[in-house]
């Protein structure tokens, strides 16, 4: 004999006389798996996991009806079985015969199961384990049919042929030999549950304790099929009256093997939750028709799992924590971002939270009242320094979720707003809508002004002034470069020759005082009519051309002036300051309408007011603070007055008659408004 075949046939007497327990799982795993491949074969495991189990269940009812009564409780069930496609007949008698036929000993056992899996290579993890039950089934249940003591002659001499007529002396063996096959098909069971989980809706990607279970299942079917290989192997000997053998190393390891592949299991089933828990919100947040603001921050923020810590959310002014309750019928500004460089950002809310507590309380039909600042603020671990960075904003009367560590919901936040670790703001509606995916932009362009911060409000603002700017670029190739430029910029004008004066040398002075050293504060000044002065009288009466035009805009029964006839009046009114006028704007966004006194006293004073640029506030923001401080100090004593001539009737406020017999409206022929100031009288003549 070659050396050749000495060692082949070496290699074959030790996998003949293996022994598995002397090999642990990895070892294992590699054993097994040579004897898998690409799953060919497909049918339906489900149907024949139940025949089977269904099968086991009522002989172990047998078994326990026999040892509790001494006979068979002689209830017959009908149930009907789905026509399943299986393996065909003569397959599964052959596993069953060769597993009934294997000797004693974990090498024979073993032995058999690797040609089991060799005949069923083409065939699933799943689907093999449930082969193997099923082929057990065919003899545990022939050999339960046959243990009640039967009544024809014939089943009683199968009976003693099967060696059946010493089965009650051996019932505690029975037992351990029953609690195993239980635990045989838990495993199945679990076997076959993970099958669905890899085949459904959820991959390792997104369950990735799944790839766990993928290396644990090979093994795993390889125990069960070994077990109930040895279990059919001992079904003869069960009648035998001095059977007794050993099968607690089978219990030991299946206990091992299935806690430790039960708990990837659970793992498994805790992501998978996270991800319909993570649909179930997202599903929320994206359906406002079903939804409120209570019910979207909840989904956004409180988590439902108790092992998931609970945010805290902070009444900063208060001092004290609050419900989610407290945002119900409310529009909430949610700010999302980190805890660093996020100054300007702060300093935005910070006024805008002022600003939502002054006159006046109502704007467009929206109550300041009604508008909430919700922070949450997002970092990766939460340390005493991040802690402190929180708690550093105080004083402000807005509200922050403390020490959000809800992954669920900042993977929401991520994917939902597309935020990416730079600061937004959005504005949410009571009904839980967002009306402005970036709030912060109409919020740092327009400040208050943008109130109440909806999308649409951000492109009223912008256009709203398109008809000034039309006029004014049509005077001045300048004014177009320095809108182009995106820089501050003080358009000024009157006929008060020395307040003229006065505000350019103003304005000089502010622009070389070396304060703004930063680009986007950059300021530039244009003086109306500087090319020609003939263009000054053309600008004023285009003015008044347009609103001459403009029409009165019907909402119900009342008729209300638009927003640019508001704007073109307000216009002409700084036309009137005797001493000038000046408008602040940011490119072409208008910031500011301005009275000569006021807005000179202001430019004038910038040591007084620039301390407030040191805290991130826009130029234009603590310009304007100022502004309003002066301008209420400077209000003119006499009264201002306005006169139309010519103009259509249907822009000026109609009055009845005071005859109440009449009853109809007066007609204008001339109007002159007038405003006191404060006096207790006013003329409309």
């Amino acid at each position: 004999m070659s050396s050749k075949q000495v060692s082949s046939n070496t290699l074959l007497q030790e996998k003949l006389v293996l022994n598995p327990f002397d090999v642990n799982d990895d070892q294992m795993l590699e054993k097994i798996y040579m004897t898998h491949y690409h799953c060919v074969e497909k049918y339906d495991v489900g149907s024949l996991h139940s025949i089977a189990s269904k099968v086991i269940d009522h002989s172990i009812e047998i078994a326990h009806s026999i040892k509790q009564n001494g006979e068979q409780n002689e209830q017959v069930r009908e149930e009907k079985d789905t026509l399943i496609s299986c393996p065909r007949f003569p397959t599964l008698k052959r596993i069953s015969c060769q597993m009934i036929c294997t000797g004693r000993g974990e090498q024979y056992a073993h032995q058999t199961t690797m040609l089991i899996l060799e005949q069923l290579r083409e065939y699933s993890w799943d689907a093999k384990a449930v082969i193997a039950l099923a082929a057990f089934a065919l003899e545990y249940g022939k050999f339960w049919q046959l243990v009640p003591i039967p009544r024809d002659k014939l089943g009683k001499s199968l009976a003693e042929l099967n060696g059946l007529h010493s089965i009650m002396e051996n019932m505690q063996q029975l037992d351990h030999f029953n609690n195993l096959v239980k635990k045989v098909m838990e495993v199945v069971k679990c076997i076959t549950h993970w099958k669905k989980l890899i085949t459904g809706d959820y991959n390792v990607k997104d369950v990735p304790a799944l790839t766990d279970t993928l290396h644990e299942i090979p093994v795993l079917a390889y125990w069960t099929i070994i077990t109930l290989v040895t279990c059919t192997s001992h079904i003869d000997f069960l009648g035998d009256k001095g059977y007794r053998y050993d099968l607690s190393k089978f219990d030991y390891k299946l206990d091992y093997i299935l806690k430790n592949f039960k708990e990837h299991q659970d793992k498994c089933n805790t992501q998978i939750e996270r991800i319909k828990d993570y649909s179930k919100r997202k599903d929320i947040i994206n359906n406002s028709t079903e939804t409120d603001i209570v019910k979207y921050l909840e989904a956004l923020i409180i988590p439902v799992d108790p092992q998931d810590p609970r945010p805290v959310v902070y009444n900063v002014l208060a001092q004290k924590e609050a419900g989610i309750g407290v945002f119900k019928n409310k529009y909430v500004l949610l700010f999302i971002s980190g805890t660093d460089n996020i100054d300007y950002e702060t300093q935005l809310l910070i006024s805008i939270d002022v600003k939502l507590r002054e006159e006046p309380k109502e704007v467009e039909g929206y109550r300041k009242e009604d508008f909430s600042i919700l922070w949450i603020p997002i970092v990766s671990v939460w340390d005493e320094e991040q802690r402190k960075k929180v708690e550093n904003i105080s004083e402000v009367g807005w509200y922050v979720v403390k020490e959000f560590k809800f992954k669920t919901g900042i993977d929401l936040i991520k994917e939902v707003f597309n935020y990416k670790g730079n600061p937004i703001i959005l504005l949410i509606s009571p009904q839980g809508k967002v009306e402005n995916h970036d709030a912060k932009q109409i919020i740092s362009t327009w400040g208050i002004e943008g109130f109440p911060f909806r999308t649409s409000d951000h492109i009223r603002l912008t256009q709203q002034w398109n008809w000034f700017w039309t006029e004014i670029k049509n005077l001045s190739s300048t004014i177009r470069e320095l809108i182009n430029r995106d820089c501050y910029i003080f358009i000024y004008g009157g006929t008060n020759s020395k307040w003229i004066e006065n505000f350019s040398s103003a304005v000089e002075k502010l622009k070389n005082s070396g304060t703004f050293s930063l680009v986007e504060t950059t300021i530039e000044s244009y003086k109306l009519g500087s090319e020609s002065p003939k263009n000054v009288p053309r600008f004023w009466i285009t003015i008044d051309n347009m609103l001459a035009s403009r029409k009165r805009i019907k909402k119900g029964d009342a008729e209300v002036e638009d927003s640019t006839t508001r704007e073109i009046k307000n216009l002409l009114s700084l036309k009137q300051d005797p001493n000038g006028w000046a408008i602040l704007t940011k490119g072409s966004h208008v910031k500011l309408l301005g009275f000569g006194d006021a807005m000179l006293r202001t430019v004038m004073d910038l040591e007084i007011w620039k301390e407030k640029l040191d805290h991130e506030v826009s130029f234009d923001v603590a310009f304007k603070d100022y502004y309003e401080k002066c301008e209420f100090k400077s209000v003119p004593k006499k009264c201002e007055h306005r006169e139309f001539a010519n103009y259509p009737t249907d822009i000026l406020a109609h009055l009845p008659c005071p005859n109440k017999k009449c009853g109809h409206e007066m007609g204008v022929a001339s109007v002159k408004y007038k405003c006191c100031h404060g006096l207790e009288t006013g003329d409309i003549a």
